[in-house]
């Protein structure tokens, strides 16, 4: 029987026999390989705290304990754990289980989370809840390196310094976030990995000397103050020390028993602990430890090989945005290209390689990258700041008030806008419309195709403000490369004139769109078929020219609709007493869960059959 098989509620990893639980890890490895191979899903970070997350349920008792993980993406050993074994079949599916740890789905998933650098100012949450109320819960988080480079993060520790009673802080270090760790605190960590190991609780000889009759309390505060200084000089984590946080490790990742002796001799302590745990990112799996970011999130891929079962077809949109800046890098020397620690994935690790000296990682800080390229504007550069949509959520402030306050010439490329798929609410870049929208000085693009990204992007570098790019994952479109307007300022573009209804298409949806206006054709209508082009400005010219020629305006975009480009539109038709009538195909006031982006599509009335049924109501009525 295979040791898994006993795992069918929470806590029952407590009924394993300890000379088993190697074993148990290897199994878990194997389980997660064969489940993710086939689903896809974040493997390597997953892989890397097998033994951690083993400790942790052996440590703890669910759901009386609370576990919040940073980020999220790594707590598939938790599900396997809290008997969600038979879901992974459905792992990030339409309709399945999450990739990340979601409170609906479990009473141990005490904290949703999908957003790194969280997770400590949530547990200090539960730590002081758990103090008034007067219950006994142990509250720990699990934090990697790499978040420990955002700013909230920080702010957490310089409260949790002040807690007056248990909290565990576990920092996973396995020198990596996505890509390669960056900045002072990566510095830091490894200076530490490589200094002497301190594990000793600092309390426990300042005790002894205390209870030396008459000469105990002088002799301690002697003794500590030259512990303290020599400490200082001597032993790594003084950082958390100094900000009043007990600092022990760094512990090795993957030994179970000594990562619960460690974990229970902190649950002891009536102070905050942070324990420094060094894993090996992709542990167990060759590909994913040679190679820890490619196979961070991974699609279906072959065990055997390592390499993806899917041929990428053509180019995406970060492919045409990372080709398109090299060759405008190479006209315009101004040019500086920033990421929030996702070089890879928002496609500039070739001009990383290329302008090494124009190219800055600031790591998981999307407001300092936001008011660094500000700095930098002002000074005369123009910064490139390229970050997946539902990260740029956490930089609103910095959007507003350091750069479209001052009007500067930042380009916002954002990547993953619209619907993303299998990551789920957490990460579905629905919400850039609207929170960008209503900015003074912001200028907001969705091309339509792979041909107009190029050109939006050409547009953007000789502009003199705040420019937005919104570019959807996944595939470029090819289609309507003969339809290539002017590309002018606040300019909608004319893709088909016809009658009756006309068909505004946001970005993406395109794609969407185009089929509707096919099918309507051979069914012998001629609907009029529009490019938004331009957010912001709205192009009041052609909504006013569309409205008094037609019956009716059909919008569609994958935004929330509040706040987006349909409610813009409608809201203009009111204000200027317009009549044409106006159906506004967006996403209804909800956060979208995982599924593919097809189905997403469909489920929201966004495909192109759902466009096709609102012109054509339209027109049924216009008959009658």
């Amino acid at each position: 029987m295979a040791l898994l098989d006993k795992i069918v509620n929470a806590n029952d990893i407590k009924q394993i026999d300890p000379s088993d639980y190697n074993k148990l890890a290897e199994e878990i490895r194997e389980f997660l390989l064969q489940k993710i191979s086939r689903n896809g899903g974040h493997l390597a970070s997953n892989l890397g705290v097998v033994e951690l997350t083993m400790a942790l349920h052996l440590c703890l008792h669910f759901p009386k304990d609370k576990l919040i993980w940073d980020v999220g993406h790594q707590a598939y050993t938790h599900k396997l754990l809290t008997g969600r074994r038979k879901d992974f079949d459905t792992l990030r599916q339409f309709g399945g289980m999450s990739g990340f740890p979601k409170r609906n789905e479990s009473d141990t998933d005490v904290f949703n989370t999908g957003h790194s650098s969280t997770s400590l100012s949530a547990a200090y949450g539960f730590a002081r809840a758990r103090d008034l109320k007067g219950t006994d819960e142990t509250v720990a988080a699990v934090i990697g390196d790499g978040a420990l480079s955002g700013g909230m993060a920080y702010e957490a520790l310089n409260n949790i310094g002040q807690l007056k009673s248990n909290m565990i802080i576990i920092l996973n270090d396995n020198k990596m976030s996505i890509s390669e760790n960056v900045g002072g605190m990566s510095k830091y960590l490894n200076k530490i990995r490589v200094g002497d190991k301190y594990n000793e609780f600092k309390g426990d000889v300042e005790q002894a000397i205390l209870s030396i009759p008459k000469i105990g309390y002088p002799l301690a505060k002697t003794v500590k103050r030259s512990k303290d200084s020599i400490k200082h000089l001597m032993v790594p984590g003084m950082l958390f020390e100094d900000m009043g946080i007990t600092y022990v490790g760094p512990v090795y990742g993957h030994d179970i028993g000594l990562l619960v002796d460690t974990i229970e001799q902190a649950k002891t302590r009536k102070r905050p602990i942070l324990i420094h745990v060094v894993s090996k990112k992709g542990k167990g799996y060759r590909y994913a430890e040679r190679y820890p970011e490619r196979f961070h999130g991974v699609e279906p891929f072959d065990i055997s090989t390592g390499k993806a079962l899917k041929k990428k077809e053509v180019a995406t949109y970060t492919d045409v945005f990372s080709k398109k800046l090299l060759t405008l890098a190479k006209e315009h020397e101004e040019l500086v290209a920033v990421t929030a620690a996702m070089p890879d994935g928002t496609g500039l690790s070739e001009f990383a390689k290329t302008y090494p000296q124009r190219f800055f990682d600031v790591g998981i800080a999307e407001e300092h990258a936001v008011t660094f390229a500000a700095g930098m504007a002002a000074s005369g550069l123009h910064p490139v700041v390229a970050v997946y949509s539902s990260f740029f959520q956490r930089a609103y402030d910095q959007i507003l008030h350091d750069v479209c306050i001052q009007n500067l010439p930042v380009i916002f490329a954002l990547d993953r806008s619209g619907l993303v798929g299998a990551d789920g609410e957490t990460h579905q870049g629905i919400f850039d419309i609207s929170f960008l929208n209503h900015i003074p000085n912001m200028t907001i693009i969705a091309p339509k195709n792979r041909y107009e990204m190029s050109r939006a992007m050409e547009f953007a570098v000789d502009y003199k403000g705040p420019v937005a790019i919104k570019y959807a994952r996944g595939s470029a479109y090819y289609g309507l490369k003969d339809k290539q307007e002017p590309f002018e300022y606040g300019r909608s573009e004319l893709i088909y004139s016809g009658k009756k209804v006309a068909i505004i298409a946001v970005g993406k949806m395109m794609e969407e769109a185009v089929k509707a206006y096919e099918s309507l054709k051979e069914q012998g209508i001629e609907a009029t078929l529009v490019n938004a082009r331009f957010i912001k400005p709205l192009d009041e010219d052609m909504i006013n020219y569309l409205a008094k020629r037609h019956d009716a305006i059909v919008t569609v975009e994958d935004n929330i609709y509040q706040g987006g480009y349909g409610q813009m539109v409608s809201a203009f038709l009111r204000r200027n007493n317009l009549k044409c009538k106006i159906t506004n195909l967006a996403i209804e006031d909800q956060f979208v869960k995982h599924g593919s982006v097809e189905e997403l599509t469909h489920m929201l009335g966004l495909d192109a059959p759902a466009i096709e049924r609102a012109a054509l109501s339209y027109i049924k009525k216009a008959k009658h």
